[in-house]
């Protein structure tokens, strides 16, 4: 359940235009979000979630489920992007991140649906983790993928992060953040 300690933090929402002109909208997942995730997961080739989830994953958990729409935004801060057709919601990319023992360290994620991928969605869902990242005091964000990855890697390089530690086929992607360095997102977006 969500924290009522922590705001739902309403300025990481945006409505976006991508490279191709579609108009997106970015904002902060809540619990009522469980259908679209689900929906989103079931979208995401057998490949694509072996690579979010570093393991194949045929069907989410009721835990993961829970864990992914039941976050207090403070420590678990969670984005999804959607688009409307036909007045329909459809997410096509959910972003996270979640601080680790060390407060001034978070782990980060970010999936994008295939179709959806090279019209700068990433690139804008990470710049909306970072800036409301650093704003919170979070100073490193890692993450992990395959070696193999070579989209996600070079996706990492160019925004930033440095790659390193290969164990079992796995690297470690790790950037440091700096407050006055990120702009607010909104301004950034394209």
């Amino acid at each position: 359940m969500t924290c009522p300690s922590h705001r739902y933090p309403a300025e990481l929402i945006d409505v976006v235009h991508l490279t191709g002109g579609e108009r997106v909208v970015i904002r902060p997942v809540l619990p009522q979000d469980r259908e679209l995730l689900i929906r989103f997961f079931h979208d995401l080739s057998p490949a694509a979630r072996c690579r979010r989830f570093l393991h194949p994953v045929n069907e989410p958990s009721l835990k993961m489920l829970r864990q992914f729409t039941q976050v207090d935004h403070a420590t678990h801060v969670a984005l999804i992007a959607e688009i409307f057709v036909d007045g329909r919601e459809t997410v096509i990319s959910e972003a996270r991140y979640v601080r680790t023992v060390e407060a001034s360290s978070a782990e980060v994620s970010i999936s994008v649906a295939e179709r959806w991928q090279r019209k700068g969605l990433a690139k804008l869902m990470l710049a909306k983790l970072e800036y409301g990242a650093a704003a919170a005091g979070v100073r490193r964000i890692v993450g992990e993928t395959f070696a193999d990855n070579e989209k996600m890697i070079s996706f990492a390089r160019r925004a930033g992060f440095v790659i390193s530690d290969c164990v079992r086929g796995v690297v470690r992607l790790e950037k440091t953040l700096r407050l006055q360095e990120h702009e607010h997102p909104r301004a950034a977006s394209a």
